[in-house]
C-alpha cells in the first residue's frame, strides 16, 4: 500500500497579495516552485477552502492556503543501458558532455534512447523527478543534434537551486554558458552583442524567428566573439569563421537564430541556414565532405559554470569539440 498523501498548510503573513506559487515556494524551501505550479494545475491547492488551479492566483494577506502532496508518480521512460560520458558526478547532481544526435528527454516521435532514458538506468530511484514525469532531473535542455555539457540533479534540493540558476541566465553571476560554432562567412564587427526579440516564425510553427518590436517573442541577447576565419579555396571572401557565443538568455535555438539574423548561420543547419546553401560549393572537396559527414548544426555547448547547490563551489567545466567538428575544422 502506497504511503498517504502529505499535506502542507499555512497562513499568508504579507502585508500585500502575492501570486500562489510564489507564497508555497517561500513557505516550503525543500520543494521548488516548479513543483507547486504543477501541483496547482493539478488541483491538489486549495486558498480559504476553495480549489485554485491558477499559480498565478493572488493571494491576499490571512489567507489559509493548503497543498496536498501525493505520493510521485513513477517515471513513465524505462531506463535504458546507453553509455554516457559522465563529466562529473556527485550525490547532487551529474554533468554529461552529451553526444549530437541524442534527445535530452522523451517527446513525440522520441520515445525511447534519450538522455532521460539512460540517466533512469545510471541513477536510479535517486534520480529526481521534479520536472515532470518525463524530465526527470532536467534543469535545462540542449537540441537533438548540439553536442556538450548539460548538467542533471539527483534530488528535489539540487533541482529548485540549478533551476534558480537558470531562470536568472547568468545575470547574477553564477551561471555560465559557452558555445562553440562554425558560422558561415566572417562576422563584423568581430565581437559584438546580438539583442533582439525571438518567438515563433509566423511562415512556419516549427521554427523560431526574429520578431520585429511590438510583436511579442521573448527577449533573447546573444554575446559572440570570432575566434578564427577560414579562407576560401578560390581567395574571395572568407568562407566560414569559429565564434564563441555566450548566452545572457535562454531561448530555443537563440544561437542559431541570432547567427542567422546578422548573416552568418551556421554551418550544416538545415532549418536556419538555406540561404548559405551554395556556400558549400565554394569548400574544398576534403572540406565539403566532412560537412556532409557532420550532417547537422555545427554547435557545441563547450563550456558550462555553475554553483554547486549544497557546497556554493564555483564549478566550470570544459568539453573539447567532438570529433565531427574537429575534422570540419581541420579540414577548412
Amino acid at each position: 500500500m502506497s504511503n498517504p498523501a502529505i499535506t502542507l498548510s499555512l497562513i499568508h503573513q504579507s502585508e500585500s497579495a502575492e501570486r500562489l506559487d510564489k507564497v508555497l515556494a517561500a513557505g516550503f524551501p525543500d520543494h521548488s516552485r516548479a513543483r507547486f505550479q504543477t501541483l496547482i494545475g493539478e488541483g491538489h491547492v486549495s486558498v480559504d477552502g476553495r480549489k485554485i488551479v491558477d499559480a498565478s492566483f493572488r493571494v491576499k494577506p490571512g489567507a489559509s492556503i493548503t497543498a496536498s502532496l501525493p505520493e510521485p508518480e513513477p517515471a513513465q521512460p524505462q531506463a535504458q543501458a546507453i553509455g554516457l560520458d559522465i563529466v562529473y558526478e556527485d550525490d547532487s547532481l551529474i554533468v554529461i558532455d552529451k553526444p549530437a544526435g541524442m534527445v535530452v528527454h522523451p517527446g513525440a516521435g522520441n520515445p525511447a534512447d534519450t538522455l532521460v532514458n539512460a540517466l533512469l538506468a545510471h541513477c536510479g530511484d535517486s534520480l529526481s523527478g521534479i520536472g515532470g514525469v518525463k524530465r526527470p532531473g532536467i534543469v535545462h535542455r540542449l537540441d537533438k543534434d548540439t553536442s556538450g555539457l548539460l548538467v542533471v540533479a539527483k534530488d528535489d534540493r539540487a533541482h529548485k537551486a540549478l533551476s534558480a540558476q537558470f531562470a536568472a541566465h547568468g545575470r547574477d553571476g553564477r551561471l555560465q554558458r559557452r558555445y562553440l560554432a562554425l558560422v558561415w562567412g566572417e562576422p563584423w564587427p568581430r565581437r559584438g552583442s546580438i539583442d533582439t526579440h525571438i518567438g515563433r516564425s509566423s511562415n512556419n510553427r516549427l521554427k523560431m524567428a526574429v520578431l520585429k518590436p511590438g510583436c511579442g517573442g521573448r527577449h533573447a541577447i546573444t554575446h559572440y566573439e570570432t575566434l578564427q576565419v577560414f579562407d576560401a579555396p578560390d581567395g574571395g571572401k572568407p568562407l566560414a569563421s569559429l565564434v564563441a557565443c555566450e548566452l545572457e538568455t535562454g531561448r530555443t535555438h537563440q544561437i542559431r537564430v541570432h547567427m542567422a539574423h546578422i548573416g552568418h548561420p551556421l554551418l550544416g543547419d538545415k532549418v536556419y541556414g538555406s540561404s548559405h546553401a551554395a556556400s558549400a560549393n565554394r569548400l574544398s572537396t576534403a572540406a565539403h565532405a566532412a560537412l556532409d559527414r557532420l550532417g547537422r548544426q555545427a554547435l557545441h555547448a563547450g563550456l558550462l559554470g555553475f554553483e554547486h547547490p549544497v557546497t556554493g563551489e564555483q564549478m566550470v567545466f570544459e568539453a573539447p569539440l567532438p570529433v565531427d567538428m574537429r575534422q570540419l575544422i581541420e579540414r577548412m
